[in-house]
């Protein structure tokens, strides 16, 4: 199967921003999960350098447009690497293969007579770059710029898309994934429901210089959207290259919900003037939002993704950017909620898994691959979980659910740790009887660690490279052939990993996340009231590893979780984490205990220590080792 993919081309008025990289992201591991899944895939992205604001930006800049779009399309692609993005096709709409098949195109559809010549007078946005009508306009202003449209009376070429508008309806019917999420299908076709005005798309040369010449009439530039969209045929070699014949039925555009009227209206009816079919799907993605605003330029709350990654690490960026927006509706960003994801799942959960498991292998089967006796009950369910995650997986990275699909994922983690609470393989290590049953453990532990790296690929390539290397895997195949259960070979070395994700220190986020969103405070109230105590203070407290074996909520408290610790003896311990975590997330966890404190009853339970955690802002996260250690072993 074929599968092509794009990101709109960036506009190139301003650098790349979070916006531009989470779309790329989308599209990366979309067209890595089709290349697992065995798909013949072509992932396109580029830049957007004609228009009005372009020529602005130029001046602004001192420079001339050329010189200024040189400059940032360079940005745009030196960008993606960082991000380990990595398109098949990078393309300009300043290329001379892309302005030969715009003017091609002005031709075709001109003869075909859907394009014609006219005066006309209208509200012109500069910052849309197209006339508004009034029922676009709110309080007499664009919504989107609130600025008053300037009325222009001038003479331009027009595309007769009313012409369109009942076949485009009845497209979009009967077609219900053509665009997705199904909210946006509604939108389109609500607007739909008012008569469709024809497309002004020229700009007298007399107004703006800065585009591509009508072929038909060098008095007229080509208005940016009529240009910029066809980029999505010139990639492929549009009309009679050999892609363009395998890849535009399977076309897939991913774009923010900011452009959906030029993607799901403009477009189409573009594509059947010329006599082609439209693309196959239209996926629409909501806003960033820092705080309750949504990100801008103007407002000066851009985030830039290349210092994201500089400061947090390129695949908890990229973890946090799928796992944290639901596709289609908004998300906020903040360097804390960052900060929350990579210390809580990717270092406590993936990492601690990973790093506990091979610790164990190297430690009490000699660094390789043991092999497994029959299994029980525990373990057949464990091979069940790996099984269901797959094809929950598959499923939901189908449907652009990114987040479901890592939440599938995420379910396995936590059943793999909880799988070592329940089956104890230190316990196991100590008499040579439970030999067999040992390594039936193992086996099944690395299996799943496998299965996990096999499908995090498209999320976090670098990660799942780690993974593999470990492992001592070979990552060829597909996911079909990679996701059978039962793969690893006994006998295979496993390499003591590095932690997969260092916890990251808060205090020292907020210094570098500076670089990537307003700056913080260096220190916070707790920091300056906080009383210095004695080094013979502190001897006073006995601090030990504790590994939580069982959680449940403390009734009538929306606050508090009864936990029972093994630190080595069992403990109840009452901590003030609930609204934090579930009981199940808390379990086969190593945490940080003080354990000589003396009892309290709290809600009717008695407490026997204290947990610890880090709080930061309404986060809180429990604090751990970096690797697995024996349950009561002491903090110094």
């Amino acid at each position: 199967m074929n599968t092509y993919i794009t990101t709109p081309i960036f506009y190139v008025n301003a650098q790349p921003h979070l916006g531009h990289a989470y779309t790329t992201i989308v599209a990366d591991a979309y067209s890595r999960y089709k290349r697992l899944c065995g798909n013949d895939v072509r992932f396109q992205t580029g830049t957007d350098e004609h228009g009005e604001k372009i020529v602005q930006a130029a001046q602004d800049a001192g420079v001339s447009p050329k010189e200024y779009v040189d400059k940032i399309s360079t940005l745009f692609r030196e960008a993606w690497p960082v991000l380990t993005i990595k398109p098949d096709n990078f393309i300009r709409t300043t290329d001379s293969s892309h302005v030969r098949t715009v003017q091609d195109i002005l031709q075709k559809v001109y003869d075909r007579g859907d394009i014609y010549f006219d005066e006309y007078t209208g509200l012109y946005c500069k910052g849309c770059e197209r006339f508004l009508t009034e029922k676009e306009l709110v309080d007499d202003k664009c919504p989107d710029h609130l600025t008053v449209p300037e009325e222009i009376c001038e003479q331009n070429y027009f595309f007769r898309m009313g012409n369109y508008q009942q076949w485009l309806i009845d497209h979009i019917q009967n077609n219900p994934e053509f665009i997705t999420p199904e909210r946006y299908r509604n939108e389109v076709l609500s607007f739909l429901k008012e008569p469709l005005e024809d497309l002004c798309i020229s700009r007298p040369t007399s107004r703006l210089t800065w585009g591509i010449p009508f072929p038909f009439d060098d008095r007229f530039v080509t208005y940016v959207w009529f240009d910029a969209l066809i980029n999505y045929l010139t990639g492929i070699g549009y009309p009679d290259g050999a892609e363009f014949e395998k890849y535009w039925q399977v076309a897939e555009h991913v774009i923010a919900k900011d452009i959906l009227k030029p993607h799901a209206i403009y477009w189409p009816t573009m594509l059947k003037a010329m006599g082609l079919e439209p693309y196959a799907k239209l996926h629409v993605h909501g806003y960033w939002k820092i705080g309750e605003t949504k990100m801008s330029k103007s407002l000066g709350n851009v985030v830039r993704p290349v210092e994201m990654a500089a400061s947090f690490g390129v695949d908890a960026v990229r973890y946090f950017l799928l796992r944290d927006m639901s596709f289609g509706l908004d998300s906020g960003y903040t360097p804390e909620a960052v900060v929350a994801r990579q210390n809580a799942d990717l270092a406590n959960d993936l990492g601690n898994l990973f790093s506990r498991s091979l610790t164990m292998v190297k430690k009490f089967a000699g660094g390789k691959v043991p092999e497994p006796g029959d299994p029980q009950g525990i373990d057949s369910q464990l091979a069940d979980a790996a099984r269901e995650m797959v094809a929950a997986y598959q499923r939901e990275m189908d449907d652009f659910s990114f987040h479901k699909a890592i939440q599938a994922i995420w379910d396995l983690v936590g059943r793999a740790n909880k799988y070592i609470v329940v089956t104890a393989p230190w316990e196991l290590a100590k008499d040579p009887k439970n030999s067999d049953r040992l390594n039936t453990v193992f086996y099944h532990l690395l299996e799943s660690l496998r299965l996990i790296a096999v499908v995090v690929q498209p999320i976090m390539p670098d990660t799942a490279e780690k993974m593999f290397d470990a492992l001592g895997l070979d990552r060829e195949g597909t996911l079909e052939e990679l996701a059978q259960w039962g793969k690893l070979q006994p006998g295979m070395e496993v390499k003591r990993p590095a932690s997969l994700f260092p916890r990251l220190d808060l205090e020292e986020l907020k210094k570098q996340s500076e670089k990537a969103v307003a700056s913080s405070p260096e220190k916070t109230e707790e920091s300056e009231d906080s009383e210095l105590i004695s080094f013979d203070d502190f001897k006073k407290l006995d601090l030990r590893v504790g590994e939580i074996v069982a959680a449940e909520k403390v009734k009538k408290s929306d606050r508090l979780l009864k936990l029972t610790v093994k630190a080595p003896e069992e403990r109840t311990i009452v901590a003030g984490v609930a609204e934090h975590y579930q009981p199940e997330d808390v379990v086969g966890k190593q945490v940080i205990i003080v354990a000589n404190l003396k009892p309290v009853k709290l809600m009717g339970v008695l407490s026997h220590g204290l947990v610890l955690a880090a709080r930061d802002g309404d986060r809180l996260m429990l604090s751990g080792v970096s690797e697995i250690v024996a349950p009561g072993s002491r903090v110094s």
